[in-house]
Formats: C-alpha cells, sequence, structure tokens
C-alpha cells in the first residue's frame, strides 16, 4: 500500500530546505555551499534533500520560482484596489520589504554567479515576466487616471521600474553598507519621480 502524503507537511518540509539552501547560498556562494551544508542547515538527512530536490541547482531554481509566484501572488491580491498609484508604491515598499532579509545580498551574488545557465537564466526571464505582468496593467491605468507620467508607454514604464529595482538590489550585493533601511526612502522617493505627471 502506498503511503499517503500530507500535502501541508510536504510543503513545509520543502520550505524548511528552501531556507536553508538560500542561508547557505548567501553564506557560502553557490559553489562553495554543497549539500551536505544543506542538510546540516535544515536539520535533515541527505534522503530527504534529494527527495525533495535531485541537485543543488534545483534547490536555487526551487528558490527563484517561490520568489517568481510570491511576485505573482501579490499582483493577484490587488486585484480590486481602485487607486493603481498607491498600488505601485505598495509594490516597491513590498519588494524593499522582500530585500530587507539579511540573506539577500549574498544570495544574490551566488545567483549573480551562475545566471548565464540556461535553466537559471531562464528562471530569472519568468521572473521578470510576473514583474511586468504585474506592473503593465497598474501602470496602465495609472496612466489613464493621469496619476504617472504618459510620455512613455505602460510597458517602458513598467521596465523602468524594475529597471530602478534592479539597480536597488545590485547596489544592495555590493556589500559597501548600502542597505534597505538606509535607502528605502531614496528608492520610493526615485519612483515618485520616475513616475511623476509631465
Amino acid at each position: 500500500m502506498a503511503r499517503t502524503v500530507d500535502p501541508e507537511r510536504h510543503a513545509a518540509r520543502r520550505l524548511q530546505i528552501v531556507d536553508a539552501a538560500l542561508t547557505c547560498f548567501a553564506a557560502d556562494g553557490y559553489d562553495g555551499a554543497t549539500t551536505a551544508a544543506i542538510c546540516r542547515t535544515a536539520g535533515i538527512g541527505s534522503g530527504t534533500f534529494f527527495h525533495y530536490f535531485p541537485t543543488k541547482a534545483d534547490v536555487l531554481l526551487g528558490i527563484l520560482a517561490l520568489g517568481t509566484q510570491e511576485t505573482r501572488d501579490w499582483f493577484a491580491a490587488q486585484a480590486g484596489r481602485d487607486d493603481p498609484l498607491a498600488v505601485l508604491r505598495d509594490w516597491v515598499r513590498w519588494s524593499a520589504d522582500e530585500l530587507a532579509d539579511p540573506r539577500l545580498p549574498g544570495f544574490v551574488r551566488a545567483v549573480g554567479a551562475v545566471m548565464t545557465q540556461p535553466a537559471v537564466a531562464a528562471a530569472l526571464a519568468r521572473d521578470e515576466q510576473a514583474q511586468q505582468e504585474g506592473l503593465v496593467p497598474w501602470v496602465d491605468r495609472a496612466r489613464s487616471a493621469g496619476q504617472v507620467r504618459r510620455d512613455r508607454s505602460a510597458a517602458e514604464l513598467a521596465s523602468w521600474l524594475a529597471l530602478v529595482l534592479d539597480g536597488f538590489v545590485g547596489r544592495l550585493a555590493g556589500g559597501d553598507g548600502f542597505t534597505v533601511q538606509g535607502q528605502r526612502d531614496m528608492l520610493l522617493d526615485a519612483v515618485d519621480r520616475l513616475l511623476e505627471p509631465r
């Protein structure tokens, strides 16, 4: 008789491994993080790890996919709101809050080291697509309402919003004392200036 799988327990264990892998990638980089270290950090055996993720690369892709899904879920939760500019500002705030995890700079550097690998590049492209699909309709509504500039298309403005955030992430990964807490207000100011009607 086949063993019954508890979906909640399965999801919780998977997240436990993902969290441990994020910690290891952030601390030791992609090459330095071993499956043994991830297992130790997660408090699991290697058999459990390989049940969920066949390789170290798969757990990295799992982390990226989780982030993409969180972006999609965030935008889906905004349905029905009637102030598109507030949604755009809230997206920047939410993104900044997500970036405040102290492991993020190291993780970004770890991903940067393997971002040309086809599977990683495809995962990053899916994340970018999720951002664009989430942002463009709200930018378009804000343009129609006269809340943001109309001299650029919604798609172009959405791309620039993502670019500003990508630049912010890049500075965080630089490890030079640039922090979310210290620069969050400037990020929001930069976005406001980018979108300002003209």
